[in-house]
């Protein structure tokens, strides 16, 4: 039998994280070796009890863990991924919106020796803003991440046990996994699947969240913002040339206009102040992430786990470190 883990950021679940283990357990334990990982990213809700239920119900199936404080959804997916045995790992959401009854397409695709097989939705079932997000995120990673043109990034996913092992090796405090995933690989599949509305709640995702992911993706993933500063700064310094230059010409011709003090103090200072303001404030990203990183930011910290299966291996970090 396949070994397939499962891994579930869970996230004020309360309501529906029970239904969807015993969803799965139903639908995939007679056909797999199958193990549940669940991720509980600090939730504010009753989550945490129900997730200790299900572990106690299914022992020998569940792996649950607790995170000490909220560490956003990526940091939980990697959490969960240094804790899974499987030959075979699925993510999807704990919300419903991934239906149970599509994993085995997922598996039965990556078993075509894909190294990652991405779901892709003919409709999806999410609010306006999140799809404009969504959009939005795809044009900025096939310039960012050189991601083809043709793939969506979807959390729901499959990858298979080398793909997973390179990607826990990543310490990164801010981790990015589908950056993660295309710096490793391009042996990539893509499979159709159903996108359901959300069971109970609403995404998780504000404004202020996609622009955090957005930010991540640019500065910690591509080069893009330090070379676009170069072209930015070789543009404002021949503008700042011609400015000189014209600024002498009309001295000398005494036919032109002769410029004011302010001026020829504004031609000058203008571009160069402000192109030093922007590099400054592109330069300060990439010093804070790299102090992050050197002052041991953990990826994650696991406050409580639950288990009683063996783990992949000896002595799993429960400090994602950097």
């Amino acid at each position: 039998m396949i070994s397939l883990s499962i891994v579930i950021p869970v996230y004020n679940a309360e309501k529906t994280i029970a239904d969807l283990c015993r969803a799965l357990i139903a639908l995939l334990a007679d056909d797999y070796l199958l193990e549940i990982v669940m991720i509980n990213d600090c939730s504010k809700d009753g989550t945490d009890a129900v997730c200790k239920a299900l572990q106690a119900e299914y022992p020998e199936t569940i792996v649950y863990a607790r995170l000490s404080r909220n560490f956003s959804e990526h940091n939980a997916v990697m959490a969960g991924l240094n804790l899974t045995r499987g030959e075979y790992v699925v993510i999807m959401d704990d919300d419903f919106q991934n239906p149970p009854e599509e994993v085995p397409l997922l598996v039965a695709e990556i078993q075509k020796g894909f190294d990652v097989v991405y779901s892709r939705y003919p409709v999806k079932k999410d609010s306006l803003f999140r799809n404009l997000g969504s959009y939005i995120n795809g044009s900025m990673a096939r310039v960012v991440l050189n991601k083809p043109a043709n793939l969506y990034l979807s959390s729901f996913k499959a990858m298979n046990r080398f793909l997973v092992n390179e990607v826990i090796t990543y310490k990164n405090p801010r981790p990015y996994l589908d950056a993660i995933i295309l710096r490793i690989t391009r042996s990539i599949g893509t499979i159709e699947t159903r996108h359901d509305q959300r069971r109970e709640g609403r995404s998780g995702y504000t404004f202020k969240k996609l622009v955090e992911l957005w930010g991540d993706m640019i500065v910690s993933y591509s080069l893009i913002p330090l070379r676009v500063v170069a072209i930015l700064g070789a543009v404002l310094t021949l503008l700042g040339t011609y400015s000189v230059v014209e600024m002498l010409i009309q001295n000398i011709n005494p036919s032109m206009h002769d410029p004011s003090d302010l001026e020829e103090l504004t031609s000058v200072s203008m571009f160069f102040r402000g192109f030093q303001l922007f590099a400054t404030g592109i330069v300060g990203e990439y010093v804070g992430r790299i102090y992050l990183k050197l002052n041991q930011e953990p990826q994650f910290i696991i406050r409580e786990k639950l288990s009683n299966l063996p783990d992949r291996r000896t002595g799993v970090d429960r400090r994602g470190a950097a």
